[in-house]
């Protein structure tokens, strides 16, 4: 069986259920006697359920497409059931459910997986382990072609709709093109200028962008008729991942939107190791993809890429508008938006952004630069910790900080490591002043260094917070979010109507909290992303009580 993983994968992908669990289970289903041949639910379905066999027997197909023919993935037998984890998450069916033997089956809706999965702890634990561990075996196996993504090994459009996949955790197949080269597309008509290009279902989707492939999976937001959700947390990260969970876990309708693909900054990075009871570090990405999982637990209904351009208030509730026009209705809205890492003034920064300049240090952007030599940017955690993960790989790494002492912004942890590894050049009192190269980067000067050769380019030089959509709402010289006590006296002339000034995390306009790395003051760290992320859920639920 291979590696004890490999073990509790497979005997969680088929879970033995007692008398009593099965009984339980088979009370939220609906009944139904299944001919064989008959399917359950097809490939490509948006709104299907989950299948509990009583009697009979359930093949799961990859279905034939193009050269391809279909695929036997697997079969499920009595007192099992058939999914994965595209049912609490909304994507759309990876495979088809096929009946091979007659039987009594049950039908468990969406609606009635999360009351499920709600009221009873112990099922909810079965099914959720059993969904996630189908999703990794999918992931490595002939289900993957399910989804495949085709593009340039430099092109910047490639590796944006390549993190889209690997973020949303998507059962998906990469194929990486040289630069100029069609492989075998040209054989379906497909040119240059349609790459990148994504297979959903043998079907090709030319220029390929995140959008389009959320939008043809069933990502994408689509309101419910005279909606008016809880809460609706605006950003993906550590705090919005946060502030998610606790909402929905404590009963609020929740809804988490991102511009990109849950995790932020914290997804990119390589390992974090001063986060409360992960003595041994964590990666940023294993981190956001267990909270991911917590959150579609609790019936978080989270869409990505969906970024939100306007926030009004509207009577008793907030109107969030996103940017093909669809508009949210929410009682409350906690703006979680983060920051952006600035950019360098250098000229041919835009040539090389996305194939030789990176604002992330993952396995994905390893892959790009993989024991080339690199130059990492930046005097902060973030910079260190992609300094010794590009190290630990083989890049030879110049660290170009612009200060003149390491330990001002660093933790001092970090320090001690970067100057004892003989991989990593620390440049102090330095700065990056010139890019060079053909179509990839190849050379970076450093002043006073000189010229250095460098396959890649990691920047990660302060940053600057997602809030220039929200005008209406009292911003700092810097654009950050006053909430709380540090809201403008002018701005709070609006709150005499309601008899009380703003609450913790609460901004200048009621039911609008701000919590993580775009509110002013925040600690800028993953852990206290975490926790005002938890804590501005506590100020909702007062806000709320005022307005019933």
């Amino acid at each position: 069986m291979g590696s004890a993983k490999q073990y509790d994968i497979e005997r969680m992908m088929k879970p033995a259920l007692s008398d009593a669990q099965w009984e339980r289970l088979l009370a939220f289903g609906e009944a139904e006697e299944v001919a064989a041949g008959e399917y359950l639910f097809r490939a490509g379905d948006l709104d299907y359920d989950l299948i509990l066999v009583d009697s009979g027997e359930v093949e799961l197909v990859r279905v034939a497409f193009g050269w391809v023919g279909e695929t036997l993935i697997g079969t499920m037998g009595p007192r099992s059931f058939v999914g994965e984890l595209g049912l609490l998450n909304g994507q759309g069916a990876f495979l088809s459910a096929r009946a091979s033997k007659a039987g009594r089956m049950l039908r468990v809706s969406r609606a009635r997986l999360r009351l499920l999965m709600a009221e009873d702890d112990e099922l909810c634990d079965v099914i959720l382990h059993a969904l996630w561990a189908r999703r990794e075996v999918l992931r490595r196996g002939p289900a993957a072609l399910t989804l495949k993504l085709v593009g340039s090994r430099s092109s910047r459009e490639f590796l944006a709709l390549r993190r889209f996949a690997e973020r949303v955790d998507l059962v998906h197949s990469a194929i990486e093109l040289a630069p100029g080269d069609l492989g075998t597309l040209a054989e379906h008509d497909i040119g240059l200028d349609d790459l990148p290009v994504a297979f959903v279902q043998g079907e090709p989707m030319r220029r390929a962008t995140p959008g389009l492939v959320a939008e043809r999976l069933g990502l994408s937001y689509q309101a419910r008729s005279d909606e008016l959700v809880d809460l609706v947390v605006i950003g993906g990260g550590p705090a919005g991942l946060a502030a998610a969970i606790y909402g929905a876990s404590e009963g609020l309708s929740t809804v988490l939107l991102d511009a990109v693909a849950p995790g932020g900054q914290a997804a990119a990075t390589s390992r974090i190791e001063n986060f409360l009871g992960f003595p041994f570090g964590v990666s940023g990405g294993d981190l956001i993809g267990q909270a991911s999982l917590q959150a579609l637990k609790f019936g978080v209904r989270v869409y990505a890429p969906c970024e939100a351009v306007d926030l009004r208030s509207v009577g008793d509730h907030l109107d969030i508008t996103l940017t093909d026009g669809r508009v949210i209705r929410a009682r409350t809205a906690i703006v979680t938006s983060g920051a952006a890492y600035r950019t360098l003034d250098l000229d041919r920064w835009n040539d090389f952004e996305g194939t030789g300049i990176f604002y992330a240090a993952t396995p994905l952007e390893l892959r790009q630069v993989r024991e080339s030599p690199v130059v990492v940017v930046g005097g902060a955690n973030s910079a260190g910790q992609a300094s010794l993960f590009l190290a630990a790989n083989g890049c030879p790494v110049h660290l170009v900080v612009r200060g003149t002492d390491l330990g001002s912004r660093m933790s001092s942890y970090l320090v001690d490591r970067l100057m004892e590894d003989s991989r990593i050049d620390v440049h102090t009192r330095s700065q990056v002043v010139g890019l060079d190269g053909e179509s990839t980067l190849e050379r970076v000067r450093i002043d006073p260094v000189g010229d250095v050769a460098a396959r890649g380019l990691f920047c990660f030089i302060g940053a600057e917070p997602a809030t220039s959509w929200l005008a209406d709402l009292d911003r700092d010289a810097d654009g950050f979010l006053r909430t709380g006590t540090d809201v403008s006296v002018q701005s709070l002339e609006r709150w005499q109507d309601l008899g009380r000034e703003p609450l913790p995390f609460e901004t200048s306009i009621p039911r609008v909290f701000a919590a993580g790395d775009v509110r002013r003051g925040s600690m800028k760290r993953v852990a206290a992303a975490v926790g005002e992320g938890s804590s501005a859920v506590a100020s909702v639920h007062r806000a709320l009580a005022d307005l019933r």
